[in-house]
């Protein structure tokens, strides 16, 4: 038995935002968009945190910010300033920073959703999913049972039900003290 979903009246999904990144293509050169520099060019700009940058928190030598391409709502990006590629390059002082940072982030994330889970991970060169292999980072976000739904698998497609400013703001509230 075959089903034809196009004739169901399926809605549409608007995710604006994601348009930069999904029109590049995979063969995007790094002229169009320099993804080795993608983080540093956050901290150059405005690095104190607000809702147009993203910035969650900062320590002295790592910051957490939202990612700009989510899978869910409440996606934090944990990472060292200093560009570096893998945690084995990590100082230590950088170290100890990022895991706060995490720690801070999942706080964050708990109060701020009170999701079913959360993710936690790190994806350490192109071959293992980073798609910026030239600056590591943690993956923080939010999970619910039964959060996956047929898109992933049918339309290769998520649904995000809120704004990355309204992701911002929750967050942030909800973002605890620095004990560093």
């Amino acid at each position: 038995m075959t089903r034809n979903y196009r004739n169901k009246g399926l809605g549409q999904i608007w995710a604006g935002w994601r348009r930069e990144y999904v029109s590049r293509g995979p063969d995007a050169s790094k002229e169009t968009i320099d993804s080795s520099r993608v983080f540093e060019k956050i901290f150059e700009t405005n690095p104190e945190p607000n809702n147009e940058n993203y910035i969650l928190w900062q320590g002295v030598h790592c910051a957490a910010v939202l990612n700009l391409y989510p899978y869910v709502s409440g996606h934090v990006l944990v990472l060292p300033k200093r560009k570096v590629s893998d945690l084995a390059s990590l100082n230590d002082k950088e170290y100890i920073e990022l895991w706060e940072g995490v720690r801070l982030a999942t706080q964050a994330i708990q109060s701020a959703y009170s999701p079913d889970g959360i993710n936690i991970g790190v994806n350490i060169g192109e071959a293992a999913g980073a798609s910026i292999p030239e600056h590591v980072h943690v993956h923080c976000l939010p999970r619910w049972k039964g959060d996956t739904t047929f898109l992933t698998s049918v339309a290769e497609a998520r649904m995000i039900p809120e704004t990355l400013s309204s992701s911002w703001n929750k967050l942030r509230g909800c973002w605890p003290d620095d004990p560093l």
